[in-house]
């Protein structure tokens, strides 16, 4: 599994016009992508990870301050564009096989005691935040 986080003072999603999740008070912006061999042992770990991941200010972790955390499927985490103008799809988990992982992820996240909005899995989402820093980290697990 693949995160792109980012430290922010507020983020949402959109979907036809409705906010489908919101965090309005500091925390982080997770955007997890699937790959194929991922299992539910790996979105446990980067659920941990996220909840634990110490870069909020004075080097702090939601898990310190209780800040909450939006979750984001995205599978062009995947994607491939070492070759050619147009990237590929094929490392990107099917969404049978993505879906369950990032629904674990949240679950695992809210059994920890994470305060956790989310995107619309497989919508067309509109994704707005205000990124402080500018702080933004890869984590794969």
């Amino acid at each position: 599994m693949r995160a792109v986080v980012q430290r922010v003072s507020h983020a949402s999603v959109t979907v036809d016009g409705e906010v489908v999740g919101e965090i309005t008070s500091p925390g982080l912006m997770a955007l997890v992508g699937v790959t194929h061999t991922d299992t539910e042992a790996e979105a446990r770990k980067l659920a941990k990870k996220l909840w634990t991941l110490r870069i909020l200010s004075d080097e702090r972790s939601c898990s310190d301050v209780g800040a909450p955390l939006l979750v984001v499927s995205q599978f062009t985490l995947y994607g491939d564009a070492r070759k050619g103008r147009r990237p590929t799809w094929q490392a990107a988990a099917p969404g049978p096989v993505a879906e369950p992982l990032v629904e674990a992820v949240v679950k695992e996240l809210r059994d920890l005691g994470a305060e956790v909005a989310t995107g619309r899995f497989g919508a067309m989402m509109s994704v707005g935040l205000t990124n402080e820093g500018p702080f933004t980290v890869i984590v794969e697990v």
